[in-house]
């Protein structure tokens, strides 16, 4: 029979309700044995349904508090000194969400550890940081104690757990200098040790398999780590009483593909939806071991081509028999919960999906078929009808939009003049005193704008009522800012539910969900659009806000767009075409935003762009062909103002180094970024580069409910003006405020205004 697993679930919750646990808890409303019971009741909820889809080995350690890096490193004792951990005594799940967020309802609050983009995905890890001299102990006793509440409840666990080198490829500390730095590898020495304590104890709990997840293999890897493979496995190996399956996900090989298939594990698991190395050459260097195939999408909801995949399948399975296994290319971490659930799609369009839950009915169906068994024919036929209906659709393709598109070819994709000039005229404008301040964009979502906008769309709240309470929320918002003096305001977008959401519900070729969310990090869930079908603009979408707040103030206040690339990124994209073909298309009705804007009197226009570097392929021959038409498409929707309509962009929670000359040529005037978790490090590739555009690093971290001091703001721009010319900075928060709540915004907020100017004072 062909064994079926999965990589990971979704550990939110079908309703979010990890999520509403957690802000529960930390809010004083939760006791810490009622958010317990929470995760211990999602986690059995999940157990079982895999179980249930013939799952023969259900993941464990694929639960997290608020990701899996951070719930490692707690496990490992990795816990910076501000924190306060005892190196005899339990990390605490308080001590987790301090690192996490800087605050838990125990223990001294800290600045949080930083925070970044997992990969290629949407979904944020906290860095490790490690000293030169880390030591490493087993620390903390989740994992365990999951492990023996699975098998309690019948299932076969398989423990996931990531690699010793993933997990230090990933890490950072003040003595390393890069990725291949020696002075990470030569931690091994004390983590491996570990590493086989942790492995012998899950044996001793009965665990015959355990995954563990080395992703970086599929980078480009420095030989130093490469041939640090070798040693590492033969270690594990020889300690190891558990079965082990080296998982690698989100792409192919390659380079690194015979160093994987010679280590001493006892399987290797494939993406096949994103990879695409040579079976023929591994087959023959498989020896006794397993050969797990990711072949069903786990970061897209669009239904399998079962046909195309068991055509594939077939002929391995005749070659490798039971050796043959079977699962989601990667965690199902990053796909909806369930469809079921659905009931704001049409039939038409929900026809065409597959969400967590259907993934698992997926696999199920690819295993019997392979195993004979004819009884999951009929399902196999409603597979094949649903793909038919929705590759004859006739919403899909537009040709007006393919003529506009093809028409795009001709358009300049140049400002009128360099940016010297330009900013020379903005200045002139809109007359801004030095160090400049403004926000990202959003302000705190109230409870009472939340249920303005629910009830709106249940159709409790009419038109005209809707519009006055938002208009009211704005001219509040401007008030405010008015009052604190900042320099560029925002309408703070109190009638958006999503940064990318909103503007989906507006576009032609994107449809919505009621249930779809996924995990961003820790809390925060996002749920985003299904990009089905050729996009276009029907009428405006912000102008009319931005056109009001306007109307409030005499200063600037940005018109707030969301960019073609972030856009993409964070939709469930149409995989029938190719993407920069879909990005063009969003671009183009973002250009005319733009210019309406432009039109209305809106002289400073931000169009965020905070995926950009998340979208850069993991393989660095393929930077190029994705850069390229990612700036096209960023200057697409852009280049058409005038020399005097100031253009920002935001960007946060990235490494720039890969990406600086792709982030000039974006020519924004003014480009605001994360910086404040990085303690400005950040900057050393702007510095670097001699980056010649305005430049506002956050000072201070949103995600943290602390409130940042004024000397500490002030510190972190002086660390900025010894890297770029102090003329060419901003003073800004690192990200938007809407997940903050206004008690926390105002003081923070006046604070930055005083670090502001107190620059200004010292010249």
């Amino acid at each position: 029979m062909t064994t079926l697993h999965n990589l990971g679930f979704p550990r939110i919750g079908a309703r979010r309700e990890l999520k509403q646990a957690q802000e529960a808890y930390w809010a004083g409303d939760l006791q810490l044995t009622e958010l317990e019971h929470v995760g211990k009741s999602l986690r059995q909820r999940h157990w079982a349904l895999q179980a249930e889809a013939g799952l023969n080995l259900v993941p464990v350690g694929d639960f997290a508090w608020y990701d899996q890096i951070l719930e490692f490193s707690c496990l490992l004792g990795v816990v910076p000194g501000r924190f306060v951990q005892e190196d005899d005594q339990p990390v605490s799940l308080d001590t987790l969400f301090r690192m996490a967020r800087g605050r838990a309802p125990s223990g001294t609050p800290a600045a949080a550890c930083e925070m970044t983009k997992w990969f290629d995905t949407n979904y944020h890890y906290i860095v490790p940081e490690l000293t030169a001299d880390q030591t490493f102990r087993i620390a903390r006793d989740s994992l365990f104690e999951q492990v023996d509440e699975a098998s309690s409840h019948g299932h076969n666990p398989k423990p996931v757990i990531p690699g010793p080198l993933t997990y230090l490829y990933l890490s950072k500390g003040d003595s390393f200098t890069g990725a291949d730095d020696n002075a990470k590898l030569a931690l091994l020495d004390n983590l491996i040790p570990v590493y086989r304590q942790i492995l012998h104890r899950l044996a001793s709990q009965g665990v015959e398999w355990v995954q563990i997840d080395e992703p970086i293999l599929v980078l480009d890897l420095p030989d130093s780590w490469l041939r640090a493979y070798l040693r590492v496995y033969d270690q594990l190996a020889a300690a190891s009483d558990c079965k082990l399956l080296l998982a690698t996900y989100f792409g192919a090989l390659q380079n690194n593909l015979f160093t994987t298939l010679e280590l001493p594990v006892n399987g290797i698991h494939l993406d096949r939806v994103r990879g695409n190395d040579d079976l023929g050459q591994v087959i023959p260097r498989l020896g006794g071991k397993v050969l797990s195939l990711g072949v069903i999408d786990g970061r897209n909801i669009w239904r399998t081509d079962l046909d195309a995949v068991l055509d594939a399948l077939v002929p391995l399975r005749n070659a490798l028999g039971e050796q043959l296994w079977l699962a989601p290319s990667c965690s199902l971490l990053h796909s909806p919960v369930d469809l079921d659930q659905e009931d704001s799609l049409d039939d038409e369009l929900k026809s065409w999906l597959s969400f967590a839950k259907q993934k698992l009915n997926e696999l199920s169906w690819l295993g019997r078929a392979l195993d004979g068994d004819s009884s999951v024919n009929a399902a196999l036929q409603s597979q094949r009808e649903a793909l038919q209906a929705r590759r004859s659709s006739s919403r899909i393709h537009h040709p007006e939009v393919s003529q506009r598109l093809a028409d795009a070819a001709t358009i300049s994709r140049d400002r009128h003049s360099p940016f010297a000039e330009r900013i020379a005229q903005q200045q002139n404008a809109l007359k801004l005193p030095a160090f400049p301040t403004t926000t990202i964009g959003s302000f705190p979502q109230t409870r009472e704008i939340r249920t303005a906008r629910r009830d709106w769309k249940a159709g409790k709240l009419n038109d005209a009522a809707y519009t006055r309470q938002m208009q009211d929320e704005i001219a509040q918002c401007i008030r405010y800012q008015e009052e604190v003096e900042l320099d560029v305001l925002v309408h703070g977008e109190a009638e958006r539910n999503d940064m990318v959401e909103y503007f989906g519900e507006l576009l032609d070729g994107f449809a919505f969900t009621r249930f779809g969310w996924v995990q961003s990090y820790g809390s925060r869930c996002v749920k985003p659009p299904i990009i089905f079908g050729d996009v276009q603009r029907p009428q405006p979408m912000t102008v009319e806000w931005a056109r009001y707040a306007q109307s409030l103030t005499d200063k600037p206040v940005k018109g707030m767009l969301t960019g073609p690339v972030t856009i993409l990124q964070w939709s469930f994209v149409r995989d029938d075409q190719p993407r920069a073909q879909t990005c063009r298309q969003i671009a183009l009705a973002l250009r005319d935003e733009v210019q309406d804007l432009e039109n209305a009197g809106i002289k400073v226009i931000q169009i965020d762009e905070p995926a950009l570097r998340e979208g850069l392929p993991l393989k660095q021959g393929e930077w190029k062909a994705y850069l390229d038409w990612a700036v096209d498409c960023f200057r697409l929707s852009t280049v058409g103002v005038a020399d005097d309509t100031q253009i920002h962009t935001h960007m946060c929670y990235a490494e720039f180094n890969d990406i600086i000359e792709a982030i000039a040529a974006l020519d924004a005037d003014v480009i605001t970024i994360e910086t404040s978790r990085s303690n400005m490090e950040l900057l050393n590739a702007f510095r670097d580069f001699r980056y010649p555009n305005d430049i506002g690093p956050g000072v201070y971290d949103i995600h943290s409910p602390n409130e940042p001091g004024v000397d500490w703001m002030v510190t972190l721009m002086e660390k900025a003006a010894e890297q770029l010319p102090r003329e060419r900075l901003w003073v800004n928060p690192d990200c938007g405020l809407k997940t903050r709540k206004w008690e926390e915004t105002r003081g923070a907020l006046a604070n930055m205004v005083e670090a502001a100017k107190r620059l200004r004072a010292a010249g």
